[in-house]
């Protein structure tokens, strides 16, 4: 192209854009114009990146064979039914259990999915209902054997409930890892009271989420809101992982003085009489029988 050729095309785009602009200032005209390019091209960047995202049923066609990550984080569908194929149990992800999830509850599929492609150095965070720490029958015995005989679970993080839009169960945070360093214990941290409520929705704060990334961190056990529960204590509880069962938040209540209510209920009693009397009086200066 020719620099006369080059001038008259930007000539032309500039008559173009001028008309587009109408009565709009210049200057906004081209903030906006430069908003629309700019979001046009992270629509173009999205767009490359979806075309390499897999969207099929992973536990029924997963896409991931031979692949392993070393961060995992997830928050699958609560409760979803899928095929619990028995064919499932020569299937790698789930044979060494030795049982399936329910066909109506996936949670434990997903998680034994996940664990499959997480590295051995990985670390996996998936968000699950608070059924997943306590069911029994597959699920008591799929919990059982990830930390019985694996022992790949590293933190319980029990969440306050309706924080998810359309959900207001209560959840948790599991936290697996195939190489744990602090193997002799499992850490419970109750997070379900450490919010703030807005409108009619539950939020985390930041310092809600500071509080618990600190706990997690120094593995601590904080009176009412973490406890690290040894492998023997869980073996105990017949590996039932319901939080309540290691971090204690029960507030014992101010006792009651029976005698101070006993000399309450006189006097309220006594204030009674009184008003029946006045009551009384009232009727009798306006010639009706007195209620009481």
């Amino acid at each position: 192209m020719g620099e006369n050729e080059k001038k008259q095309l930007e000539q032309q785009l500039w008559n173009i854009a001028n008309t587009l602009r109408g009565k709009m200032d210049a200057d906004e005209f081209r903030d906006y114009i430069l908003g629309f390019i700019f979001y046009k091209y992270l629509s173009e960047k999205m767009q490359d990146h979806a075309d390499y995202i897999l969207e099929e049923d992973t536990l029924e066609h997963p896409q991931h064979k031979g692949k392993h990550f070393e961060a995992i984080v997830a928050n699958p569908p609560f409760s979803a039914h899928w095929s619990a194929n028995p064919l499932h149990l020569s299937d790698d992800r789930f044979s060494q259990y030795g049982k399936l999830a329910p066909k109506t509850k996936a949670d434990f599929a997903f998680v034994q999915h996940m664990i499959h492609h997480l590295d051995d150095n990985g670390t996996m965070a998936v968000v699950m209902p608070h059924g997943v720490l306590f069911r029994g029958a597959s699920e008591g015995h799929i919990r059982r054997y990830l930390i019985e005989e694996r022992n790949y679970l590293d933190v319980v993080i029990g969440l306050p409930g309706n924080i998810f839009y359309g959900m207001s169960i209560p959840t948790c945070i599991l936290v697996f890892k195939k190489c744990r360093e602090d193997n002799d214990w499992v850490l419970f941290i109750d997070a379900s009271a450490h919010f703030e409520k807005v409108k009619n929705q539950n939020h985390l704060r930041d310092e809600d989420i500071e509080k618990i990334v600190n706990t997690y961190k120094e593995r601590k056990a904080e009176e009412k809101y973490s406890h690290l529960a040894t492998l023997e204590k869980i073996a105990e509880n017949d590996y039932n992982l319901n939080i309540p069962r290691y971090v204690d938040t029960f507030e014992e209540e101010e006792a009651v003085d029976l005698a101070e209510v006993s000399k309450t209920l006189k006097e309220l009693e006594i204030e009674m009489k009184e008003t029946d009397k006045t009551i009384a009086g009232f009727c009798d200066e306006l010639g009706i029988d007195s209620p009481c």
